[in-house]
């Protein structure tokens, strides 16, 4: 079994995705690359961050993300966020004006995102890791397969969760998600090439609170970037 370390409740959830035969072989691929000298974002400890500030009773909202920033200091194990002192790219720009349109909150000075994890929005990027400077490079490696797991799971085991699926390939997990029991809001990606095309304008972090207003749950405070 591979050795993962990883916040308690979600070890547990996860058990047994660390036995079987493509974790390993995930595992292995990771360990020769850093082996052969290779650059792997974000940093070994901080793969799992969204794992470990958002516990599993805690998860209240998903935003899923497809693979992490590329170049240097930007990921840090949260979709779409940043650490203080690196510029916001631009996905994250449209997020932070989409956010002030939908609720008033102004920018941040800042792109990291750890606050809204720490309310219980887990920011999940489908892929973990990527070879510095090569986008999408670790496709294809197992951590689809784990990630569809661990939404599944979270469907699963999770009363009422607000989805927020921005973009083509995060809109493809939808069949992962019970829509009886959660709630999931579908828009275009962020990015600049599509952000005209449906993101701006969907208020889906007014929407989220009112979701979780409704079954009974606090509302997430989006403002909230410390």
């Amino acid at each position: 079994m591979a050795e993962v370390r990883l916040e308690p409740s979600w070890k547990a959830l996860l058990a047994e995705e660390f036995s079987k035969p493509y974790f390993e072989a995930l595992v292995a691929f990771l360990r020769s690359e850093k082996q052969r000298g290779k650059v792997i974002y974000p940093p070994g400890p901080q793969i799992f961050r969204a794992f470990d500030l958002c516990p599993v009773d805690k998860v209240k909202v998903v935003i899923l993300g497809q693979d992490p920033y590329h170049g240097p200091g930007q990921a840090h194990g949260l979709c779409f966020s940043v650490p203080k002192g690196v510029p916001p790219p631009p996905s994250l720009q449209n997020i932070f004006r989409e956010l002030e349109a939908d609720l008033g909150f102004p920018p941040p000075a800042h792109g990291d995102l750890t606050g809204w994890a720490e309310q219980g929005v887990f920011l999940l990027n489908a892929i973990l890791t990527v070879e510095a400077h090569k986008p999408t490079s670790h496709r294809g490696i197992g951590w689809e397969t784990f990630t569809d797991r661990v939404i599944a799971q979270i469907a699963r085991v999770r009363p009422h969760v607000a989805f927020l699926l921005w973009g083509q390939y995060a809109r493809s997990k939808k069949h992962l998600i019970d829509s009886t029991r959660h709630l999931i809001l579908e828009a275009a990606h962020p990015s600049p090439y599509s952000a005209e095309k449906g993101f701006f304008g969907c208020r889906h972090f007014s929407r989220a609170n009112a979701f979780l207003i409704e079954k009974g749950l606090a509302p997430i405070d989006w403002g909230r970037l410390d």
